[in-house]
């Protein structure tokens, strides 16, 4: 403890001096007299680059795992136990790499919104991802490997502009009016996503695809914290999609043994008339 509160003591006197010697000096103009302070400010934080890094590390551990504590409770692993939503949304993604090869974060999203379609935990499948170009289209990718995977394709919906995941969160609400839905994505993805849709007041839980090699992963921290931050700053600013459109519904067209939440709201309400 000593030698700690000695290390802090010539810190702030070695500080202290410099603020000193920068109030002695006669200044010829305000500019001259701005950019010492900025040398001083850094000089100063300098002296406490262990402690700042230290501090810096801790903080991005409390934000990552905030989101991840928030979003557990509404996340799923288990077909089995997830309970019934008419909609599942999938969070889009390139189906292919840069080198061509197969994108496992994209094959396995498909496999479980497939896995969630086949168990009739879903009735219809909504996907959502970017389509800036024309010569990039995920929604379009994504519907083509779920119909060969056995979905009815009159059950995929396509969201065109969720260029970002808050994008797709906010216009599967407002575009495509949906108050209740399963996302589909990895797991960090998921908690993420969760956390967008229940500060919007959207009643979504989350079914986690397989993961990709731990490799990757980690691989993967560094963007996914930065996306965390982000977020953080998008709720703040209460940033909206990139955006919005004409309304289009999802609704049953046909008898099943399923029954939506908006059907068995009007049919509640047309019994109180």
């Amino acid at each position: 403890m000593n030698i700690l509160k000695n290390r802090y003591k010539k810190k702030i006197s070695y500080i202290k001096n410099k603020k000193e010697i920068l109030n002695k000096k006669i200044y010829k103009n305000n500019l001259y007299k701005f950019s010492n302070y900025l040398i001083f400010i850094f000089l100063s934080c300098f002296q406490f680059i262990p402690e700042i890094i230290i501090i810096s590390i801790l903080i991005c551990i409390i934000i990552y795992s905030s989101v991840s504590l928030y979003s557990k409770k509404y996340i799923y692993s288990s077909a089995e136990n997830i309970p019934y939503n008419d909609v599942a949304l999938v969070l889009g993604t390139s189906k292919y790499l840069h080198d061509g090869r197969i994108n496992m974060y994209f094959k396995f999203r498909m496999d479980a919104a497939y896995e969630l379609y086949q168990k009739g935990k879903v009735k219809y499948i909504l996907v959502s991802g970017d389509n800036r170009y024309k010569s990039y289209n995920e929604p379009r990718q994504m519907r083509l490997d779920l119909i060969k995977l056995g979905v009815n394709k009159n059950h995929i919906f396509l969201d065109f502009a969720g260029f970002r995941t808050r994008d797709s969160i906010i216009r599967a609400n407002k575009v495509f009016e949906l108050s209740n839905f399963t996302i589909v994505s990895q797991p960090f993805h998921n908690e993420r996503a969760i956390l967008i849709a229940r500060q919007k007041n959207i009643n979504a839980i989350g079914y986690n695809a397989n993961n990709v090699r731990k490799l990757y992963r980690i691989r993967q921290f560094p963007r996914e914290f930065g996306a965390r931050v982000l977020m953080f700053m998008d709720i703040i600013l209460n940033k909206p999609p990139k955006f919005y459109g004409d309304i289009i519904k999802i609704e049953e067209r046909e008898i099943t043994k399923y029954k939506s939440n908006k059907i068995n709201k009007k049919l509640n309400g047309e019994r109180k008339k």
